[in-house]
Formats: structure tokens, sequence, C-alpha cells
């Protein structure tokens, strides 16, 4: 028998590790300051990248909510989740089904207790919410977003408003307090739960939070913080800085409790920002700009670079050496895979389209030769090393498109100034064949288990 990685890894600390991963949403490329932001503070966001390695080229599943969760919680591309945006046609899944395997569900099975605290968005129906995908315990919201006080939902259909705060599958109410702080106060108590019950059982979290998603609401004391930025950049910068706070108060947790080292810690944010009108609720046709994406192209909804590329962080003291910057290619795909081998599992048995990072993280091992793929609406895209085509791409959701072939060499080009098909016309060829042939095995597998599903909830 071959020695399972995640022993051989483990072995200095004797123990499986804890899991934690962090969610943020809406968040941009350019909205840390270890991304290199000079305007937005994030420093325990910093010393959790310090701490393991920050990538420079991580990439959400999709460019819009619910298809990138999806992603990481599957290890499986939206399409092959069954969860994909409203933009790719009226067809559309109840949220993810409990027959697709999730994180939650895995480490379940392999012992691990397991809770998720903030935004869902995978689905309202009884057998897509979180206590159907392995979750002991559930706190939040099934909504895409709420008003951060009143955890209230306002938008998008006739039923509308509605209050959207659930816990365990009960409606339940925290009036007036602010939601990112709510999260964060849930998972510290948990933690302390976990160990006070039995300090030996290892846990995963799922620390889903819903900043900097509209509407944009931020306390004075985070507010004030940033005073001197224009309005905009200020409601977002002190959004942010809750997250931060957030951040840094679950790993002095766990350092009061003796389990840093133990932990397993995964940041990402599901989509670049957004340029959504719907921000401050003011029915005004102007886009909010708070976000960035710093000096990449497109935003939320788009599969240019701004659209996907994201903050990606690992942290595992026990295992992967600090201080590092890794610029592979890689995913959220990569994140279920990743942890199930390090908590001791394998996903061999799953189907899957993403890989075990553990090798790259801990010991620097190059990674397999792989192509990445992205879709939404009509837009498709692949990267392959250092380079990517967009097909279709998107600057402005619902607007024509602003080339029907666009080829980058993101490496020297992250902004996708340069339209380099004409160039490279055998590469963009090669590479539009190979978006194509992937884009049409997703819409075939999409209408055989849409039917299915329909036939069964009849």
């Amino acid at each position: 028998m071959v020695e399972n990685a995640a022993e051989r890894l483990s072995a200095p600390t004797g123990r499986r590790p804890n899991v934690i991963v962090f969610m943020t949403d809406d968040q941009g490329y350019g909205d840390l300051s270890c991304m290199g932001s000079t305007e937005v503070r994030t420093p325990h966001i910093d010393r959790l990248a310090a701490s393991g390695a920050r990538f420079t080229d991580w990439y959400a599943a999709s460019a819009v909510c619910s298809p990138s969760r999806a992603a990481l919680l599957t290890g499986r591309y939206p399409g092959n989740a069954g969860v994909r945006s409203i933009l790719a046609g009226r067809r559309q899944t109840s949220g993810l089904l409990p027959s697709v395997p999730t994180l939650s569900s895995e480490l379940k099975a392999l012992g691990y207790r397991t809770a998720m605290f903030g935004k869902w968005h995978l689905g309202v129906r009884e057998d897509c919410r979180p206590e159907r995908h392995g979750f002991d315990e559930a706190f939040g919201f099934m909504a895409g977003c709420i008003d951060y006080y009143s955890h209230i939902f306002y938008w998008g259909s006739p039923g509308n408003p509605l209050h959207d705060l659930w816990h365990n599958g009960k409606e339940v109410y925290e009036d007036g307090e602010y939601f990112t702080d709510l999260v964060t106060r849930r998972a510290v108590e948990h933690i302390r739960s976990i160990v006070r019950d039995d300090r030996e059982q290892p846990f995963f979290l799922y620390v889903a939070y819903n900043a900097p998603h509209y509407p944009m609401h931020a306390p004075r004391k985070y507010t004030d913080r940033f005073a001197h930025l224009p309005w905009d950049r200020q409601i977002m910068a002190a959004m942010l800085s809750a997250v931060d706070d957030g951040v840094g108060d679950i790993v002095a947790e766990l350092e009061r409790q003796g389990i840093r080292d133990d932990t397993c810690i995964f940041y990402q944010s599901d989509n670049g920002p957004s340029r959504e009108s719907r921000n401050w609720l003011d029915g005004k046709e102007d886009p909010y700009y708070g976000g960035s994406a710093g000096q990449l192209k497109g935003h939320k909804f788009s599969l240019y670079e701004g659209g996907i590329r994201v903050p990606g962080i690992w942290s595992w003291p026990a295992v992967i050496p600090a201080g590092q910057t890794i610029s592979s290619p890689c995913c959220a795909v990569d994140v279920l895979p990743t942890i199930v081998g390090a908590a001791g599992g394998t996903a061999e048995h799953l189907e899957r389209d993403g890989i075990d990072l553990l090798p790259l993280l801990s010991r620097g091992e190059t990674l397999p030769e792989r192509d990445l793929y992205w879709e939404l609406g009509g837009q498709t895209a692949v990267r392959r090393g250092d380079w990517k085509l967009v097909l279709h791409g998107q600057l402005e959701e619902g607007a024509p498109s602003a080339d029907d072939v666009h080829l980058a060499n993101v490496a020297n080009d992250p902004g996708e100034r340069s339209n380099e098909r004409d160039r490279h016309p055998e590469l963009a060829a090669e590479l539009q064949a190979a978006a194509e042939r992937w884009r049409a095995g997703i819409e075939t597998r999409w209408e055989r288990e849409w039917a299915e599903n329909a036939r069964m909830h009849r």
C-alpha cells in the first residue's frame, strides 16, 4: 500500500488538521493589502498569507456567486456540480442537490464535526440546504444577500422582502447585529464549544462572509478607520476591515486553544468586484465602483481576469512553509481534493475536476500540466500555462461582447490589454477548439440532468 500523503505530512503533529475555509463575497483581487492595495488595510489576512502561501494566480470557478460556491464545495466545475448562473439560460436547478458529494459530507464521513456560518446561496429547497450536505450545524442565510442589520432579503422576486436568517433549519432573529460581526462571534463560540467537548475530534468550519456584497453597510467603528477615502472606497474598505477583524478573531481563538499549528486554513473570494447598481438601494442607474480588481480587466459577471482571478491564501503552520508566493494557476475546484487529502482521506472515488495541491504547498513540487475552464452565459474561457483565451468576453453584463476571441499571455499581460490572436493564430484556434469542446460537454450534461431533476420533482 502506498503511504498516504496526508499521513506523511501530518506526522510531526500526530493528528489530522482542523479545517477552516473562509469565503468572501464580491471581493476584488486588488482589495487586500497583501495583494497590493494601498487603501484597504487588512493586517490579519496579511499575517495569514505570510504564515503560508499566497497565490498570485488563484481563480474562482465562476464570475458569480452560486456557481463559484458550488465548485469550491464539490471540487467540480459548476456545470458538473449542477449549479449554473441564471445567465446560462432559463433552465435552472433548485440548488446544490444532496446527490452531489461535498467537502462537508466527505469530512463528516472522516469523523469531522462540521459547521457553516454565513451565506449559503446554494438552494432554499429543503433537500438543497446545508443540513443535507453534511453540516452538523448551520447558521446564516439562504438567499444571495441580506440587509446587514435586519437580515432581510429585499431583492429579486414578488415575495420579497422576507426575513432570511436560520439556525439548523429554524428561523432565528438577531435584529440589529452587524452580520459580519455576527458570523465571527458564532464561529468563535463554536470553536470554544468544540474544544470544550472534545479537543481531539477534528472540525471543519465553512465561514462564508457576505461582505463586501451589497448593500454597502458598515458600523462607524470601521468607517472611521478610512475617513480619508472617497465615500465609495471608504465603505468598501470598512466592510473589508470588518472581515479582516473577523479572520483575526477566529485565528486568535485557535491560538488561545493551542490548535493553530494543526489547523489548515484557506481563504478566497467567490468572484471579482461588483458593479451592480443596487448597492445603495437608491434606484440609481449609475454602477457602484467601490471594489477594485487592481490591474485586472473586468469584474463580477465577466470571464476576463477581473471577474475570476481572486485572492487565494493557504495556511497550515505544521505542514505548509511560511512566506511563499506561488504563481502556479490554481482554482477553487482544487480545494476539496487538497483538504480531503490533508484530512487523511482520498478523493479518488469522487467525480472531481480539481487536483490535490499539497505536494505544491508543502514541498514545492511542480503541478501536472492542465487546462482550467470557465463558462458564464455566452462567455467561455480557458487557461493553459501562461495563455488565456476568452470567447465572447463581456466587460458589462448584458452588453455586446468586447471580443469574439481574445487571446492574452496573462503572465506578461495580466490586464489582458493586448489581443494576441492574430500573432498566434494556431494557439488561438487550438484553445478555442478545447474551450468549445469542454463547453459542449457541460451543455449536454446540463440538459440531461435538468430534465431528470424536473421529472423527479413534478
